[in-house]
């Protein structure tokens, strides 16, 4: 039996969606956060650095979004249905699996790091700290961003998914997007567009019902 070591308001979802597109049958592990919003010492038990998502499948001990949505996509969609259909939608979708996590997250976990800086920092340094987030924030964090926001918006702007039709590099897509959506207030069309289509695939609904019903 599969099992989804999914920890909740984290990355997790992504493989929980997969499953359900797939239709595979599979257990999930619920792992609650800390109050600092870490994940809790029990994770380090299934992978040793104690980050989620895992999956077990078998004998097998998998790790990192985007590892376990290629792995299960290569083992278990025998009908091809979230395959590239040709080398173009290929490409594009090895392009999309890393930048997801390898150009747009660590900027958006900077951005969420910065805004940390003020209210964590103790009380003595807290006006330094404040105003040396507010200039990494103004000097290298939100321009990054912009560029990106606009690079995104102008790509779904030509493209209904990121590499042809639907396929998990949508999945894997779909978190930093979703993690950006409250900061873009509606700015941005093609984005919200893209997510609204996301957002009504049965198998998305089938596993945000799946989530809620876990907490």
């Amino acid at each position: 039996m599969r099992v989804l070591h999914h920890l909740e308001q984290s990355r997790s979802f992504r493989i929980l969606w997969a499953l359900e597109e797939l239709e595979l049958d599979y257990d999930i592990q619920l792992y609650k956060r800390l109050p600092n919003f870490s994940a809790p010492p029990s994770l380090k038990q299934v992978h040793p650095l104690g980050k989620a998502p895992v999956l077990v499948d078998q004998d097998q001990v998998l790790a990192e979004s985007a590892v376990i949505l290629e792995y299960l996509q290569e083992s278990y969609d025998k009908n091809l249905l979230f395959q590239p259909l040709n080398a173009t939608s290929k490409q594009q979708f090895r392009y999309w699996m890393h930048y997801a996590e390898g150009s747009l997250m660590p900027l958006l976990v900077m951005h969420l790091v910065m805004d940390k800086v003020a209210t964590q920092a103790p009380f003595l340094v807290k006006p330094i700290a404040k105003q040396v987030a507010k200039g990494v924030q103004a000097q290298f964090v939100q321009p990054r961003l912009k560029d990106h926001i606009d690079y995104l918006e102008g790509y779904l702007t030509q493209h209904e998914y990121f590499a042809g039709r639907f396929s998990f590099a949508d999945i894997q897509m779909s978190f930093p997007l979703e993690a950006l959506q409250s900061r873009l207030k509606n700015k941005y069309p093609a984005i919200n567009a893209y997510l609204d289509r996301l957002g009504h695939r049965a198998a998305y609904f089938r596993a945000k019902s799946k989530e809620q019903n876990l907490k």
